[in-house]
């Protein structure tokens, strides 16, 4: 499925700090992928586009960052998990500068612009402007079952992809901080009434939770050149007294966000195998390594 129609959005980049115009438009059905999301860097030389798939990751500090050849673009899975939380397969996404913008730090704006637009079958429209023949891009998988575990580690945080009889996200967090300490929390998205179904339960559940930071790691953060645009407007900020900018959208907010990041990082397969995806204390670096092993199942 492909969107309706195009829509626009605009804001600051949370680790660059630029104020970039991103227009999300509708994208022909390929004979190259059964997923044809993509960026195009339109403020660049030739208009680069940039695939969405594993295999164009950079690098996941704080973020996941794609690239092709000298072309990049940063922080790109809020986004990403709207598109898949909301069903759109092919999409073409054009972006002014080398950062998705943050938002509000959800991918609820994101989100309602899709359901505001509305979505069409791919095979519908035939834009000339697509990249068929300069994208390269491994053909995506159809969804399929997972039929034996997978799962990387590092130190005490894992994420795992066992078998199961229905598409599962499972995320725990813990921090020291008493405001947010131990959260758990597990996600199915109703696949029983189909993909309105997966966008209702994505949109209530999942795609407003906001992103967070510590506040006794900004000055760190910042002076490593990350979170130039982070502010309490588009972040939770919380601090051994408590959260700087309450209210929260949901009690365990923080670690639903955290099943955010992980739904954009692995639709970066393109479509999501039939598992139970099962995450401690992990990042996007563990998230992208999970991906890149099922990529090759």
């Amino acid at each position: 499925m492909t969107l309706a129609a195009g829509f626009e959005l605009s804001g600051v980049g949370l680790h660059t700090g630029n104020f970039t115009t991103v227009k999300v438009l509708p994208a022909q059905k390929s004979s190259l992928a059964d997923s044809w999301r993509y960026f195009v860097r339109v403020d660049l030389p030739g208009k680069p586009a940039i695939a969405t798939h594993v295999d164009a990751v950079h690098q996941t500090t704080l973020s996941t960052e794609l690239a092709s050849g000298e072309a990049r673009v940063r922080t790109v899975e809020h986004l990403l998990a709207a598109l898949a939380g909301m069903g759109v397969s092919h999409a073409r996404i054009e972006i002014d500068g080398p950062e998705v913008p943050l938002l509000d730090g959800s991918a609820l704006p994101w989100a309602q612009e899709i359901l505001r637009v509305g979505l069409v079958p791919a095979t519908q429209f035939k834009t000339p402007q697509d990249p068929t023949n300069s994208l390269t891009l491994p053909k995506n998988p159809l969804p399929k079952k997972l039929k034996t575990p997978v799962w990387v580690r590092q130190n005490d945080a894992f994420v795992a992809a066992l078998p199961a009889d229905e598409l599962r996200f499972s995320y725990a967090i813990d921090f020291d901080l008493p405001a947010i300490g131990r959260q758990w929390y597990s996600w199915s998205p109703d696949r029983a009434r189909g993909q309105e179904g997966f966008r209702e339960s994505f949109m209530a559940e999942i795609a407003p939770a906001r992103t967070f930071g510590l506040a006794h790691q900004i000055d760190q953060l910042r002076a490593a050149g990350l979170i130039k645009g982070g502010s309490l407007e588009n972040a939770l900020v919380c601090s051994p007294s408590g959260w700087l900018n309450p209210p929260l959208r949901f009690a365990n907010e923080p670690v639903r966000h955290k099943i955010l990041d992980l739904v954009g990082d692995l639709s970066l397969l393109g479509s999501f195998p039939v598992a139970h995806f099962v995450a401690y204390k992990a990042s996007h670096h563990l998230h992208i390594k999970l991906t890149r092993l099922l990529s090759k199942a």
